[in-house]
């Protein structure tokens, strides 16, 4: 009953908060603008342009970790590795962060590597990952300062203006994601020190996340890196032209936008859903953009993009489908 339960809480926790969040964000908005800005006021042509490098993202993540599995011993199919790749995102949107045990599985059922050891490679990735997105965001920080003060400010970080700007909705959304994040903290822990117990687990794990020393081409493997962020980035940035209110805010305004968004993306929703709309709303509206058009411009673009992710998900499940019966 227990293992039901903690089932449950995985994939309605993530969706209750996201929610809640979209919930507050479009309680009063008129969605008949949505349907109007599609249909009238964007510039589908940027859209389209925009959608190959949401792909090459996926496709540098994929051979960046077939890199990665090589100095322990695992040597995966490089179309393997990428379809795993779409597969995860996939169903990360279903339940946040499941994919990253989803791709292992993947190469484990299809290749034979071994699970454990591309779990490791995975930490090792997300820490490089956090890397990338400290730097970008310290550089960030730098050039765009009075900014992020605005954004702070604004958003109610300082403490004594923080309780001021909440309505009753806004305590209950506080509630909803602090209630949300201490159960999903607590599956976690438990997840942990079930793992812990394994030894030759750990073991595994851990060549994995040390797999990095023994990359033989580290350009090569900072190439991908900078290939898949560079490629997220022009993925967001080419939306600005979609939309004549955003089309003139410049690199500076969608630089800092995408790292306030890759920030919020660490929230466990359904692909960033509610956190993400938040701060990149918030962003936009520093920087001129009216409260509804920022609204129109966040769910639009959040939508196409995850729909993208569905359909990779949906390519890569037919693609490893189709493998496994020819291998068979």
């Amino acid at each position: 009953m227990s293992n039901v339960i903690k089932k449950t809480a995985k994939v309605l926790l993530p969706l209750l908060l996201g929610g809640a969040i979209l919930y507050w964000m479009y309680r009063d908005f008129d969605f008949q603008q949505i349907d109007h800005a599609m249909r009238h006021e964007m510039n589908w042509t940027w859209m389209l342009l925009s959608l190959p490098f949401g792909i090459t993202a996926q496709l540098f993540r994929g051979m960046r970790w077939r890199q990665a599995l090589t100095p322990i011993g695992e040597h995966a199919r490089l179309s393997t590795s990428v379809y795993a790749i779409f597969l995860s995102y996939a169903t990360s949107l279903v339940i946040p962060r499941v994919g990253e045990f989803v791709r292992c599985g993947v190469l484990k059922r299809h290749d034979g590597v071994n699970f454990a050891k591309s779990l490791g490679t995975v930490v090792t990735e997300r820490a490089i990952d956090t890397i990338v997105v400290l730097v970008i965001t310290g550089v960030t920080l730098l050039l765009q300062l009075p900014v992020f003060i605005h954004f702070f400010n604004t958003t109610g970080t300082r403490l004594d203006s923080f309780l001021s700007q909440f309505t009753t909705t806004g305590y209950l959304v506080t509630l909803i994601c602090l209630v949300a994040a201490c159960i999903l903290v607590w599956i976690l822990m438990q997840q942990m020190q079930i793992g812990n117990k394994v030894k030759d687990t750990a073991s595994n794990l851990w060549q994995g996340i040390i797999s990095l020393r023994g990359v033989d081409n580290i350009p090569l493997y900072l190439f991908y890196t900078i290939g898949i962020w560079l490629s997220y980035f022009i993925h967001f940035y080419l939306t600005f032209y979609c939309f004549e209110e955003t089309a003139h805010l410049g690199i500076n305004c969608a630089l800092v936008s995408f790292v306030v968004g890759s920030i919020a993306v660490i929230v466990p929703t359904p692909n960033g859903a509610g956190p993400w709309h938040f701060s990149v709303k918030t962003m936009l509206i520093l920087y001129g953009v009216e409260s509804n058009l920022a609204l129109v411009f966040v769910l639009i673009v959040h939508t196409v993009q995850t729909a993208l992710v569905i359909l990779l998900g949906i390519y890569g499940w037919i693609a490893l489908s189709l493998k496994l019966k020819i291998e068979n």
